[in-house]
């Protein structure tokens, strides 16, 4: 009988409360040791949800404790490469929420003390997991649409005032602004669908007169037969489409977001067979024809499951499996990250070495 992964969150904003905590808690093999905070509305809410689980004042109280097995780093991004450094060399296996660093240097240096130390190193690339996602990666894998000729993703919102309390995302600060919060989604979407491209042309930029950071991108990935368009936006009434995609043999588009985000904000434990299933209302929409027949109407969406992500995550720990998110590729949107921005600063096109 294997014993339980005795894990410590690191932070409890949105990310450890919504998108960590709860997994950690239902998925059988962990147990949710530790989180830590000083702030005095996350130690109630922890203490009601989770009143087993110790409440310790900062990180180093989870890195310094030899029964931990597993850190999970949910802090500002700026603080993303040194938790993660000093659990690794701790002895601990790291999950980093995403973005993975705010460099591509700080990337390479953590996959190598992971590859020295033998631990699991991985970044939270969640919506691998999410039922969109999940339904483009089986429509590209099954060939229905033929060669693809363009693909469109967007990660549109509609926010004109600034957050309150002067969140860390809204300040200048290294890692800051969305392209590096949602422009990593877009970015590891595609990467996971096409591999790396072979150059990057990017506009990154401010729409909100107020802002201290970057509140839109259109960014361009260019392969050999086609060009991937990444968008978002904060002052987007109408979103864009989810995903647009154009191939020779038909299209698919979807709009609306995965619904576990917004279940799990509300306080839902996740569980039970129906958990990701998206109702019929946002499912995508296809017209194709393959070998003489012809598709068209609502494409039913796969079912989106972040429970996967911790499950793979438990069985890669225990020697089981390979890691589904490997740091590398993690690593490559870091790369990308990097080189849109030169795109953006230099305003041309910059190829991928």
């Amino acid at each position: 009988m294997s014993v339980n992964i005795r894990t410590g969150i690191i932070g409890y904003g949105l990310s450890g409360r919504v998108f960590h905590a709860p997994f950690i808690d239902v998925v059988e093999g962990y147990d949710l040791t530790k989180i830590s905070t000083s702030r005095p509305e996350s130690i109630a809410l922890i203490e009601e949800r989770y009143p087993v689980t110790a409440v310790v004042p900062d990180g180093k109280s989870i890195i310094d404790d030899p029964e931990i097995d597993l850190v999970i780093v949910t802090s500002p991004n700026t603080d993303h490469f040194r938790w993660s450094r000093e659990a690794l060399l701790a002895g601990k296996h790291v999950v980093v929420e995403k973005p993975f660093t705010v460099s591509v240097e700080e990337a390479d240096e953590l996959i190598e003390i992971a590859g020295r130390q033998q631990k699991i190193l991985t970044v939270y690339h969640n919506r691998r997991f999410t039922s969109d996602t999940r339904t483009v990666k089986k429509l590209l894998d099954s060939g229905l649409l033929g060669e693809i000729v363009d693909y469109e993703s967007h990660f549109d919102r509609y926010r004109t005032n600034p957050r309150p309390n002067g969140a860390w995302r809204e300040q200048p600060l290294p890692g800051s602004g969305i392209f590096y919060d949602l422009g990593s989604h877009l970015i590891d979407q595609a990467l996971w669908f096409f591999g790396m491209p072979e150059a990057v042309t990017a506009e990154i930029n401010s729409q909100r007169a107020w802002a201290k950071a970057d509140d839109h991108f259109d960014v361009r990935l260019h392969y050999p037969a086609f060009t991937a368009t990444l968008k978002s936006g904060m002052i987007c009434r109408i979103p864009g489409p989810t995903y647009l995609l154009h191939g020779t043999h038909g299209s698919f588009v979807k709009y609306g977001l995965d619904v576990q985000e917004a279940t799990l904000d509300g306080g839902a434990i996740p569980q039970g067979k129906d958990w990701g299933r998206e109702p019929e209302s946002i499912w995508g929409t296809i017209n194709a024809e393959y070998k003489g027949v012809k598709l068209q109407g609502k494409l039913e969406s796969e079912q989106g499951d972040y429970r996967d992500y911790f499950i793979n995550l438990r069985d890669a720990i225990q020697g089981k499996t390979v890691i589904a998110v490997k740091p590398e590729e993690a690593r490559n949107v870091m790369q990308i990250i990097e080189l849109a921005f030169r795109s953006s600063r230099e305003k041309r096109t910059i190829e991928v070495q």
